[in-house]
């Protein structure tokens, strides 16, 4: 699960990074409303944490931008306005969830796992198939030629982020982004390691290697 956190109080967001990191969460961070808007387009993270009082523009129209482009990432609203005029505007704009500050962490993760469920229920079909392999984003459950097949997390979340680009190339970059938070320290080869890794689950013609760019799958 990778979910992008935008607030501009650097100590509130280290410590949450810190903590949600712990939960086995995958958590870049920004501070700015257009590094938000930017980043849900290039990246697609999977949940939008977004505080309100941002120093370029309102959390609010942040909501708005990312609706208006049609964009469905899970945003939960985490600021200090806490009245209910505010709570109404928020989730009336768009926003699937709104946290008041101060708040305990452990209520904070309760609702990003009601957002994961939401959204591995919110498609008809989760199931994504490409020739022999079929991944259930739901159930993360991976099928070869029918049979499940075991993945670790890292090559299950690479290989997800392969099939639902399929027939694009997708960047070394966007790639680790998916596998790691920014800043992680990541040896030069890692990437290099979970594809042939995966390769030698689902088949070495399965995933194409663009050379100096990155990898890509054609569509099914």
């Amino acid at each position: 699960m990778q979910i992008l956190l935008v607030e501009d109080d650097l100590s509130l967001a280290i410590g949450l990074q810190q903590a949600l990191k712990k939960e086995g969460l995958i958590v870049n961070h920004v501070t700015k409303g257009e590094e938000a808007i930017y980043t849900v387009k290039t990246l697609s993270p999977d949940i939008l944490i977004l505080d309100l009082g941002l120093p370029d523009m309102d959390g609010l129209d942040v909501i708005k931008a990312l609706r208006k482009q049609n964009l469905s990432i899970p945003i939960l609203v985490l600021t200090a306005r806490s009245s209910v005029a505010d709570k109404v505007s928020g989730l009336d704009l768009g926003a699937d969830d709104y946290l008041a500050k101060p708040f305990e962490l452990s209520e904070l993760l309760a609702r990003i796992r009601v957002l994961e469920r939401r959204i591995s229920t919110s498609s008809v079909s989760n199931i994504i198939t490409i020739g022999t392999v079929s991944l259930d984003t739901g159930s993360m459950l991976v099928k070869i030629n029918d049979q499940e097949t075991l993945l670790a997390k890292t090559e299950y979340m690479l290989l997800k982020a392969l099939m639902q680009n399929a027939g694009r190339v997708q960047t070394r970059d966007s790639l680790e982004s998916t596998l790691h938070s920014w800043g992680d320290e990541i040896s030069s080869n890692a990437l290099e390691v979970h594809i042939h890794h995966l390769r030698k689950k689902i088949g070495a013609d399965f995933i194409k290697t663009i050379r100096g760019v990155g990898y890509t799958v054609n569509k099914a």
